[in-house]
């Protein structure tokens, strides 16, 4: 029990010093055309408990029925507990910023043209995750570290709605919708 303690702290450690590294080098960027045909979004869902709500995209963005794609965060969740949405919480931290989580490897696996980091407190793996996927434009809140995102909104957390209305606008904005 003692050393699970110290391991975990360990692992917290070095993932903590892999995101300082990240950061401080100068992100690749994908070199895609312009537009939205992609979304990814990293929810947390201890604060935000409807990520059904990011498939409304599709038609906000006149996008496939299966060009958003959502995974959850959940600072302890059960494997026999059933949610709609992919999940990873902090024990699916290993060592040197790894994520060991399947539904986490397979969402990093894609290439987004817009990825919605909807969180707003810093927490090691939703930055990892955030750090870690490969989007030509990412979105969040102005409460995170601003290195993470290119573009930040700096609208009610709980206010979904208003997210919506805001990104819209500034990917209007960018010409990256009409």
């Amino acid at each position: 029990m003692f050393l699970k303690g110290i391991r975990e702290k360990f692992k917290h450690k070095s993932g903590i010093k892999f995101l300082k590294e990240r950061l401080s080098k100068t992100p690749q960027s994908l070199y895609r055309s312009h537009g939205i045909t992609s979304i990814g979004c990293i929810v947390d869902l201890d604060h935000f408990e409807k990520p059904e709500l990011f498939f409304e995209f599709v038609d906000e963005f006149d996008l496939r029925p299966n060009a958003v794609k959502i995974i959850g965060y959940k600072s302890y969740y059960d494997n026999n507990s059933p949610y709609s949405t992919p999940v990873f919480s902090d024990k699916d931290l290993g060592w040197k910023g790894e994520i060991e989580n399947s539904y986490a490897l397979e969402f990093l696996s894609r290439d987004y043209d817009l990825l919605v980091n909807y969180y707003n407190e810093e927490k090691l793996l939703l930055q990892l995750m955030t750090v870690k996927t490969n989007a030509r434009i990412k979105v969040g809140f102005q409460e995170v570290d601003r290195d993470l995102n290119d573009l930040i909104l700096g609208t009610p957390f709980k206010d979904f709605k208003m997210f919506k209305l805001e990104l819209k606008k500034y990917l209007r904005v960018l010409n990256e919708i009409e």
